[in-house]
């Protein structure tokens, strides 16, 4: 399974919900995650999407603590069984 496939299904999931899944591109500010998740009641996180099995590098484990530190939500999806979870809990916070 190949992270572009798991990235297409999450991009499927959260537009079943009712939302929108955008594409991040930070030039000059590298490390930051593959989506920005937005879902109806004003609920934002971060998702990096990674190959099964694959870690976050040392910058992306950075900028993760960033964003945490902000009081942003941030996962690191590597299996389509996380994404239900994932979603579940953004929609819960």
């Amino acid at each position: 399974m190949r992270e572009k496939w798991i990235e297409q299904q999450l991009v499927k999931a959260v537009k079943d919900i009712g939302g929108i899944a955008l594409k991040i591109a930070s030039p000059g500010f590298d490390g930051m995650p593959d989506r920005l998740i937005l879902l109806p009641d004003k609920k934002i996180a971060f998702v990096e999407v990674k190959a099964p099995g694959k870690t976050l590098r040392p910058l992306q484990e950075k900028r993760k603590r960033q964003l945490e530190s902000l009081g942003f939500l941030v996962f690191c999806l590597d299996h389509i069984e996380q994404i239900g979870g994932i979603l579940h809990e953004i929609q819960a916070s």
